[in-house]
Formats: C-alpha cells, sequence, structure tokens
C-alpha cells in the first residue's frame, strides 16, 4: 500500500497544530488543487495545521494528476468497489498524521472535492471516533449500487456533523447528487447541512469557501 504524503500548510505564527484539516481532492488533479483554502481559512481557523495528500494512484484519464480509483471503467459498483479499496490507506495517512502532531481524533475535520467527498464521507463515517466535521463539494456519498442507505447502516460507526456543497450547473456530477446525499445521510441519522451555488459548475466559488470555512469554525468550537 503506497504511502500518502502531499503539501502541508502550519499554522501561522509557529505555535503547535490545536487542530487538523485534511484535504482530498478530485479525480486527475492532486494535493496541490485543494491546498491554498487552507491559506485563505487560516483567519477563522487559528492554530490549524492543513494537509492534502496525492491520491495514490496515477490517474488513467490525466496522466499528470492522481486517482483515488478508477472511474469511467464501465464497471458494476465502480465507485463503491474503489472507495472501499481506498479507504484502508487514507485511514492509515490519516492516523499517522493525527500521531505526528500529538492530536486527537477529534481535532480532525475532513474536506473533500469530487471523488475527494466520496472518500471523506466512506472513511470519516468509519472511523472509531467521529471527526469535528466533513465538508463536500461537489461529490456523492457511495453507496453499493441500487441499495438504500440503510443497506450499509451497519458499518457506520460515527455521525460527524456533515456539510455538503454543489454548483447547481455542475456539468460531471448534477446537482442532485447533493439532494440525493442529503437524504441518505439523513437516513443514517447523520448530521446534515447543505448549500447550493448557484451558477457554479463542478468547482468551488467563493461563497461555498466560505460556507465551508464557517461550518468547520463552528463545529471546531471557535465561533458560535
Amino acid at each position: 500500500m503506497a504511502e500518502l504524503d502531499g503539501p502541508r500548510l502550519e499554522p501561522q505564527g509557529g505555535q503547535p497544530a490545536k487542530r487538523l484539516v485534511v484535504f482530498l481532492h478530485g479525480y486527475g488533479a492532486d494535493g496541490n488543487d485543494l491546498i491554498d483554502i487552507g491559506r485563505a481559512w487560516q483567519g477563522l481557523l487559528p492554530d490549524t495545521a492543513f494537509v492534502s495528500p496525492h491520491a495514490p494512484e496515477p490517474c488513467g484519464q490525466a496522466p499528470t494528476g492522481r486517482q483515488w480509483f478508477p472511474l469511467f471503467t464501465r464497471a458494476q459498483n465502480e465507485r463503491w468497489e474503489g472507495v472501499n479499496k481506498a479507504g484502508p490507506g487514507l485511514e492509515q495517512f490519516l492516523e499517522a498524521e493525527l500521531a505526528r502532531r500529538k492530536l486527537p481524533p477529534t481535532a480532525l475535520a475532513l474536506v473533500g472535492f469530487s471523488q475527494g467527498t466520496m472518500m471523506s464521507l466512506h472513511v470519516g463515517l468509519r472511523r472509531a471516533v467521529a471527526p469535528a466535521a466533513i465538508v463536500g463539494y461537489s461529490g456523492v456519498f457511495v453507496l453499493p449500487d441500487k441499495a438504500k442507505a440503510e443497506a450499509i447502516a451497519g458499518e457506520i460507526k460515527t455521525k460527524p456533523p456533515v456539510l455538503l456543497i454543489h454548483g447547481d450547473r455542475d456539468e460531471l456530477i448534477p446537482v442532485q447528487a447533493l439532494r440525493q446525499g442529503a437524504q441518505d445521510l439523513a437516513a443514517l441519522e447523520v448530521p446534515v447541512e447543505w448549500h447550493i451555488s448557484q451558477g457554479i459548475g463542478h468547482g468551488i466559488d467563493q461563497e461555498g469557501l466560505r460556507h465551508g470555512g464557517s461550518f468547520l469554525a463552528r463545529r471546531f468550537g471557535l465561533r458560535s
């Protein structure tokens, strides 16, 4: 199993980190794609370290990018098998990163984009101790093909607060994925909020960034 690594951003002022935000990038990108969000959030999240690991595999459709798992293979259950295969490597990385910084598991938040949202939700709900929060941009809550959320209820170990954000003009993953994901998470009694960015495609706008940062700050107890 390949060991994950990627760009890191230390807390301002040189203080030891009290919290850790892990960004999980989308298909065909790499860790550099999201780490700048950490710079945008430093004012909201003082004493917080950010890390954005590169996904473990070269991307089949974008040779210079990375993938958490293959897409567009026409295989049945492609996403479900993908998140399950990639999950242990990500879990190992999260444990190592928390241990390196001597942080408890409650000091962790996961922020995903697209395929990274699939990974954030899959791994975050199965950790032994709930993360402080999960923010998912432009993604999907992955279930086995044609299964209802209740089918995986036995796998869900924790129910951290989740925020889903999506553009209403997303051409790659339609905004219906947010509505379905929110419905499925609610069926599993996971507390979920959502925001739809008007006029936005498969990307993150300033309003979406603001919502995400504010959500994390609240869940970390940094603001009311």
